[in-house]
């Protein structure tokens, strides 16, 4: 099964890509941390990326998607994945049918998630993430903090701040999305595999109740 998480950077689609991960046995891939594996490791690749990413913008669509295409050969996913992150373009939709039709399969899932902008802004400027890249816990140190402040519940190892976790970066962010990325929307509702979810404090409805949610319908 391939599964795509689309919504605003803060909507939580890490949190439910994870959650999904575990319960139907589909690795979880995020084009975000391929790219911040990059940059922290100072590669060419990751020196391009950074030059986008830390102003808010996307990754150009031919470095994304042949990224995308080469992991996508790797055997962890030749059974199904949960793409968050990609695509991000219509471009790299069609792209993505192409990639996925050579193999036979399709995108059988399109997750959707909605926040209100103020509830993201609050949330991502608030977000911790564990350094440890094979861990990768997420926290938000109001609504789901660690037990002990800096330190990942799960590893042990030390949280940190995304350089690209402020509120000037994050309303750019947002900004692109909404021009770049939600025609996304329209181009899955004409496939008729698009499932939304509204994610928010204001029902008390968080990322892990709408994974759990949705982890009981594919299961189906």
């Amino acid at each position: 099964m391939n599964i795509i998480m689309l919504g605003a950077p803060g909507t939580g689609k890490g949190t439910v890509a994870e959650i999904l991960q575990r319960r139907l046995g589909i690795k979880q891939v995020s084009t975000g941390d391929i790219f911040r594996k990059h940059i922290k490791e100072g590669t060419e690749l990751g020196k391009i990326a950074n030059s986008y990413i830390s102003k808010g913008n996307l990754v150009p669509d031919e470095i994304t998607i042949n990224i995308v295409k080469n992991r996508l050969e790797e055997d962890d996913v030749k059974n199904g994945v949960i793409l968050d992150g990609f695509p991000r373009t219509v471009k790299q939709a069609e792209e993505l049918d192409k990639i996925l039709a050579q193999k036979g399969q399709k995108v059988d899932k399109v997750i959707n998630l909605t926040t209100p902008e103020e509830e993201i802004i609050e949330r991502i400027v608030n977000r911790r993430v564990c350094s440890n890249q094979e861990c990768k816990a997420v926290y938000n140190i109001v609504l789901n903090p660690p037990k002990v402040e800096g330190i990942c519940d799960k590893c042990g190892a030390n949280l940190i701040t995304r350089d690209d976790d402020n509120e000037e970066t994050v309303r750019g962010r947002i900004a692109t999305y909404f021009k770049q990325t939600s025609p996304l929307v329209e181009y899955y509702e004409k496939q008729g595999n698009i499932l939304t979810e509204l994610v928010s404090k204001s029902i008390n409805k968080l990322g892990k109740d709408v994974a759990e949610e949705i982890a009981k319908i594919l299961s189906k």
